[in-house]
């Protein structure tokens, strides 16, 4: 891994990544791959750490738990030579045609300069709040899950609890019809965000409504979620689905000029490429559906143009190897 008094040289990369996640590690092993010089750089946050066993994630047919395949990418990726910096990129501008990311390292406190002639951005998303009991171990118990997409299959017929959204406040408890006859859907504040057509769905549906305020949820002995409203109750439930909103981290692309949507959504092209030239974004952070893999399969179109677009990575010629004694060159 290059030190910090390399990277304050003028060494120049053909791509900086920013975020180490399943995006951001998966672009990196088909760069180098492309035998491109890559910075990969992670605070090491990466939401699939939370994660305690992904089912829907391919060619895992048992699950796999988020951290053990963050670092199977890790090692796929130190085979080609490469590896994560850790740390932060705390700014990211244009000097002289190039892009310049202020790079602090973990437990420095300057920042050194990296250059590079493109940039993918695989930052993701912060979580919204909503006071949860020991809220980590409940991730990690799966009494409190974050993505009805990847993992409803695995709460069948169990007793799901669900919280509702700012956008389309009763779709994921009617989703989650899909998978149990037993679901509850919680009014996250006061008024209630439900018109009379989210009513009758909710009705037609089956799924129960609470429209108390959601306050608070503690976990009981056996780890389950009891969900406290606003009326004083408490409600029990084997799964909670708090929907909590997100926020993109998408503030290195804003400064730039990136174009961004609702939730500060990176808005990518076909490509992954941003409307800054030269700046893609790849997995949680950019506009549509957050799955690990679709952040692995935008990683691969991200790196595969950008390969492309950079001057070509042509292979020197192979030393002429000396003839054996007794024959001929």
């Amino acid at each position: 891994m290059p030190t910090p008094s390399d990277l304050a040289t003028a060494h120049v990369y053909d791509t900086l990544i920013v975020g180490g996640g399943p995006g951001g590690l998966t672009a990196a092993i088909y760069l180098r791959r492309f035998t491109r010089n890559v910075a990969l750089v992670d605070k090491g946050n990466s939401r699939l750490r939370l994660i305690p066993v992904s089912h829907n994630y391919p060619g895992f047919p048992d699950g796999v738990p988020g951290h053990i395949l963050l670092a199977n990418l890790t090692t796929q990726l130190a085979r080609y030579g490469g590896s994560v910096m850790p740390g932060e990129v705390n700014d990211l501008r244009i000097e002289d045609g190039l892009f310049a990311a202020d790079y602090v390292p973990d437990g420095a406190q300057d920042a050194v300069t990296i250059r590079a002639h493109t940039v993918v951005l695989a930052t993701g998303v912060t979580d919204g709040g909503l006071p949860i009991e020991n809220w980590r171990e409940a991730v990690a118990f799966g009494s409190v899950r974050l993505c009805p997409v990847c993992d409803g299959f695995d709460v069948i017929d169990k007793h799901i609890a669900v919280a509702t959204a700012a956008v389309n406040p009763v779709g994921h408890a009617l989703f989650m019809r899909t998978f149990s006859a037993d679901v509850t859907l919680f009014e996250r504040g006061s008024p209630s965000m439900l018109g009379d057509d989210d009513r009758r769905r909710l009705v037609a549906a089956g799924v129960r409504y609470v429209d108390s305020p959601l306050l608070s949820v503690t976990l009981d002995a056996s780890m389950k979620p009891v969900l406290h409203t606003g009326d004083g109750r408490a409600h029990e439930a084997d799964v909670f689905y708090p929907m909590l909103g997100e926020t993109a981290r998408s503030g290195l692309a804003a400064t730039l000029g990136a174009r961004t949507a609702q939730c500060d959504e990176i808005v990518v092209g076909e490509h992954q490429e941003t409307t800054v030239p030269g700046l893609y974004a790849i997995g949680d952070v950019v506009v549509g559906l957050n799955q690990i893999a679709v952040a692995t399969g935008q990683a691969a179109r991200a790196a595969v143009r950008i390969h492309n677009q950079l001057p070509p990575a042509l292979r020197p010629p192979r030393p002429h190897l000396e003839a054996a004694p007794g024959t001929s060159a």
